[in-house]
């Protein structure tokens, strides 16, 4: 049995295309990926993100259990409902999930994990609390829903269903989050645009989800999530980084804080690895589409050096192929680089992502 978000019959009686998901029956799209792209680059979509799960950490030494959890630094985070964005690393410096922590109160931090990785995330916290903290409250909130609303318009339209909100949520700034009413709010999107994910009863979500559709937001589906993250440059967990690879070979060596004196779980492994790969942007110059695990070529001083696609696929806004690749740490930009993609060498170039952010493309 495929597990159900609470948005489920809410997907199905928008005609959405279901697919099975890791595990959850979730939407692929409701008629056109491509349409839903756009919609969302261009005005407003939202997705049902509703299978990531909230774990609520409560107790006097919650920020300390943090300090020692993840790889990025908590002690970043002093305004309340400030959010940063990390991983949680196996002792070797392999990762276990990238997530977001939120900060709510000395006594309070919610985390968000992925989907995929939800059931080892919390086994992996337990495990780590009954170790360092025993006196802290663990709480998966599957109580909860998640809505992402995403797109130049997304806070307008979520003002227009919730206007006593607005007041609340006009001045948030990016990676930060408050609570309105029955609504956790935030503003750390996925797609690279702008936009609000909004955490809310289960039970509330049907009416919610409904209310924005009514206002004009596009639901949207994970081939379109899809297609908007690999444009962004954000990484995919089990795709772009897994407990194979630390997050300095995943183009995360930002979300990691090896300067501070505190101790992390991993630490001592990233402060001894050598670093051999990169995670870099690609972009196709012959015709074709660039897919995760094709081979990436490239001559570098007389030697052939390989890598491999982590994420590609076709971009709907540069109207090009792209990609993320971990490649050997010596390939530079001008090296001459190609693909091999169904057994032919196509050429591609080492671009620096996001490829694309707030409806512009960068490249």
């Amino acid at each position: 049995m495929l597990k159900k978000t609470p948005l489920n019959q809410a997907h199905r009686e928008m005609n959405a295309k279901m697919v099975d998901f890791g595990g959850w029956d979730m939407p692929l799209h409701y008629g056109s990926q491509l349409e839903e792209h756009h919609k969302v680059r261009q005005d407003a979509g939202m997705f049902d993100v509703s299978h990531m799960l909230p774990v609520d950490i409560k107790g006097d030494n919650a920020r300390d259990f943090l300090r020692q959890l993840v790889a990025n630094n908590v002690d970043k985070l002093t305004i309340p409902g400030k959010a940063l964005y990390t991983c949680m690393l196996t002792p070797q410096g392999g990762i276990i999930d990238d997530l977001i922590v939120y900060f709510l109160s000395e006594s309070w931090f919610r985390v968000v994990v992925n989907a995929g990785t939800a059931d080892k995330d919390v086994t992996w916290i337990l495990k780590q609390r009954d170790a360092l903290a025993p006196a802290l409250e663990i709480t998966p909130r599957r109580d909860l829903a998640m809505i992402a609303v995403q797109g130049p318009n997304a806070r307008t339209k979520v003002w227009q269903v919730v206007p006593d909100c607005q007041a609340a949520t006009d001045e948030l700034k990016l990676f930060q989050s408050t609570t309105h009413n029955q609504f956790f709010i935030a503003r750390t999107g996925y797609t690279g645009e702008d936009g609000f994910e909004i955490i809310l009863p289960a039970e509330e979500a049907p009416a919610f989800w409904k209310a924005l559709h009514a206002a004009g937001v596009a639901p949207a589906g994970l081939g379109a999530r899809d297609t908007l993250r690999l444009e962004a440059g954000m990484n995919l967990y089990g795709q772009d980084m897994d407990e194979t690879k630390t997050p300095l070979e995943s183009g995360l060596g930002w979300t990691v804080d090896l300067k501070n004196e505190r101790d992390f779980i991993g630490k001592q492994a990233l402060l001894d690895a050598k670093v051999t790969q990169q995670l870099v942007g690609l972009v196709l110059l012959d015709r074709g589409v660039l897919r995760s695990h094709q081979k990436v070529v490239a001559q570098h001083n007389g030697s052939e050096l390989e890598g491999e696609i982590t994420s590609g696929g076709f971009s709907p806004t540069i109207n090009q192929s792209i990609a993320l690749a971990r490649i050997p740490a010596e390939i530079s930009p001008d090296d001459d680089l190609h693909v091999l993609v169904r057994d032919k060498k196509l050429r591609a170039k080492v671009v620096k992502y996001p490829f694309v952010r707030n409806g512009k493309v960068l490249i």
